[in-house]
């Protein structure tokens, strides 16, 4: 019986991740297989027909990668830089200041965490279309540089350091921001290791904004939802023979594009890219 307490949580985890990484394996398999081949349901690893250089050299020529995985590290790392220099002293100040509004303010804080982006989507866009800024790197990352649930993760995170080392600070010269960038924030790592990692897979798997704001393809801030755009998929990538068997050079090119966020299944990405196309 201890036998069974002490391996079956290792049998149900390996299970759990055997189901969570079956997508990536398949897609790995479509995109060295053959056109005659990505339906067939064997997940044998070693295809018929090994495929894999001409379909990655397809997908590349026919898509610019390259130039849509840049986009989508510029794009996210502007985003989590302008997000920690405006969440981290908001948090600081929330946290450790006394003034007359902060409970107040906390309390706007924590009721904007229940707005959704899709309810300022509008009048960002006519903002945005108004001062002539869409199509460019700016929009895709205005909405997001003001987080809330990063003052919030840092203002719980915050509370808990020591005022006793805060008071000592002070009496030895530090000035506020010093105080907030040089101690707090140092002991408060872990919170911003966690948060740069949520908001680098969130940016980077976002399709609703980019979808929005941007129509030049070379703006576009991920490769995989570009690979996915319909007038892509279902116009360009095709078989040798005309035939409209993209999945392959499809997988091809997303394979690379999944790599930073390897967290998600496929399905649940291409099931997004059909709803907006």
């Amino acid at each position: 019986m201890a036998y069974v307490r002490r391996y079956l949580p290792h049998l149900v985890l390996a299970i759990g991740a055997f189901v969570m990484l079956l997508p990536f394996y398949w897609m790995f398999l479509t995109s060295i297989r053959s056109p005659g081949e990505i339906f067939d349901v064997s997940l044998w690893p070693i295809p018929k027909d090994f495929s894999a250089g001409e379909n990655f050299s397809r997908a590349a020529s026919q898509v610019p990668m390259a130039r849509f995985m840049l986009n989508g590290v510029i794009v996210c790392l502007g985003i989590l830089i302008v997000q920690v220099l405006t969440a981290v002293p908001a948090a600081y100040a929330l946290a450790k200041l006394r003034f007359p509004g902060r409970r107040l303010l906390m309390t706007l804080v924590i009721a904007a965490l229940c707005v959704p982006i899709q309810a300022l989507a509008l009048p960002l866009f006519v903002g945005l279309a108004m001062t002539e800024l869409l199509n460019t790197y700016f929009a895709m990352m205005a909405p997001f540089f003001l987080s809330v649930f990063a003052i919030f993760l840092f203002h719980q995170s915050f509370r808990s350091y020591p005022n006793e080392i805060i008071e000592a600070a002070r009496m030895d010269g530090f000035s506020e921001m010093e105080i907030c960038w040089r101690l707090v924030l140092r002991g408060s790592l872990p919170s911003l290791a966690a948060f740069s990692v949520f908001s680098l897979v969130a940016h980077w798997n976002d399709l609703y904004w980019p979808m929005i704001v941007v129509s030049d393809t070379t703006r576009a801030a991920a490769a995989r939802h570009a690979v996915f755009r319909r007038r892509r998929v279902r116009g360009e990538l095709r078989s040798p023979d005309g035939r409209r068997d993209h999945y392959y050079c499809a997988d091809a090119g997303l394979l690379p594009a999944r790599a930073p966020t390897f967290h998600r299944g496929d399905h649940h990405d291409r099931s997004q890219v059909n709803r907006a196309a």
